[in-house]
């Protein structure tokens, strides 16, 4: 039986912070193609192909696990040549800690796509994304793979759901630029819900663009941009073997290539690459495993931005904090415990903790007046804000997470099943 189109996702029910898919016009240079490989036992598609035209420049981030895969290595070698013709995405097999077994699974489709478009297997991004320690069928790899150079053109939602796992909704972004007297468009997708908490990336992520931007400064663009959207979310601190978020330029727009932030337009390109990056990163938040609340930590007064970022991670990473969120509880002590934990520079009669607007306690004090009625209504909302202020100095961050319910227990008890 042909498959021509995926099915919604079907592993549970769709996240009560989902948010609608996105109407996003096709880029230029960028032809999406899906199929099923059947790497499970579902009546899905579980295979991307993008089809990028000649002279595509890339640019990635790669997860931080030493234990990563080897769609991971290779990548980060790929990278550095700059150019990319094709990527391909594998749902349901991450083809993590599968030892020569998985690289020669990946070898396989970057040869088998590099011959079907005449060009070097390095230009031939893969990813892969599910359960850790099974080799990626080759057989299946190799059938999925044909069947994607046949399919008839898809759209970005298709796409969008054929990457996912235990994703319950579609994700994707967009956002546009004015570059050297051009409007340049940029289109994201993203998959993750569970094992988040990226230190460089965030699980599968791609961007298109049609602008024209050379290769070195396109890194520099996305490597700044995830340090303040994709390297500030969390849903329950693990480090995927996986992730990885690449950025892909096909120079269609006709712009006078951008190659510094002296080139005309290189300041809006940067920040439109930011805005779709953010934009995915909270999707994923939002659709983290079990998931009622979207949580905002915003910390101020620390000694540095880094400081900031790592404090509120700590607090964002708090089981306690977290299940207390789920809970509608207003337990501020529990933030101040995760923020003693961080690490950082802290003092605890500088500190202040406060929730939707409203401090709870000032200056390292309980305050007298505290009307905990407002907060406990706040918490009772789908997006809660947290603020920290440390009283130390002028570094300041945000970072996202979503609270801990025991959905989040059920899914990954199941997950293999």
């Amino acid at each position: 039986m042909k498959l021509s189109q995926p099915t919604e996702p079907d592993v549970m029910s769709v996240s009560p912070l989902a948010v609608p898919f996105p109407d996003m016009p096709p880029i230029e240079g960028v032809t999406l193609r899906v199929a099923r490989a059947g790497y499970k036992d579902w009546g899905r598609c579980d295979l991307t192909y993008a089809e990028l035209a000649a002279g595509t420049a890339v640019a990635g981030v790669f997860t931080q696990n030493v234990c990563c895969s080897s769609e991971v290595e290779l990548g980060r070698e790929q990278v550095r040549l700059g150019r990319a013709r094709a990527l391909v995405v594998n749902a349901g097999n991450s083809n993590a800690f599968t030892g020569y077994r998985g690289r020669e699974a990946v070898e396989q489709i970057m040869a088998q796509v590099a011959q079907h478009l005449n060009c070097d297997p390095g230009e031939v991004f893969v990813s892969s994304t599910g359960v850790i320690g099974v080799p990626l069928p080759k057989d299946k790899a190799r059938e999925g793979v044909a069947k994607a150079l046949d399919a008839a053109p898809s759209g970005w939602k298709d796409a969008a759901n054929t990457i996912g796992t235990t994703d319950t909704f579609a994700k994707g972004a967009m956002a546009s630029a004015v570059v050297d007297g051009r409007t340049v468009t940029l289109c994201g997708i993203i998959k993750g819900s569970g094992m988040i908490a990226p230190d460089m990336a965030t699980m599968l992520g791609y961007i298109f663009t049609d602008a024209a931007v050379e290769p070195a400064f396109l890194q520099q663009c996305l490597s700044a941009a995830n340090h303040g959207t994709f390297s500030c979310i969390t849903v329950d601190s693990d480090t995927s073997t996986s992730d990885t978020v690449l950025a892909f330029a096909t120079g269609k727009a006709g712009n006078v290539p951008l190659t510094s932030f002296e080139s005309p337009g290189a300041d809006a390109f940067a920040a439109a690459l930011e805005d779709v990056c953010r934009q995915i990163a909270h999707l994923v938040v939002r659709d983290g495993e079990g998931a009622q609340k979207f949580i905002e930590i915003r910390v101020s007064g620390a000694v540095s931005d880094d400081s900031a970022r790592r404090i509120g991670l700590a607090v964002a990473n708090s089981p306690l904090v977290k299940t207390a969120i789920a809970g509608e509880d207003a337990n501020w002590g529990r933030v101040v415990m995760a923020v003693g934990k961080a690490g950082e520079p802290a003092d605890r009669d500088k500190l202040s903790i406060g929730f939707g607007g409203i401090w709870a306690a000032r200056d390292g004090l309980p305050l007298a007046d505290y009307d905990e009625a407002p907060v406990a209504e706040h918490l009772k909302g789908q997006e809660v804000t947290i603020e920290v202020d440390i009283g130390l100095g002028d570094g300041r961050a945000t970072v996202w997470t979503c609270d801990l319910t025991h959905g989040y227990i059920s899914i990954n008890a199941d997950y293999r099943s």
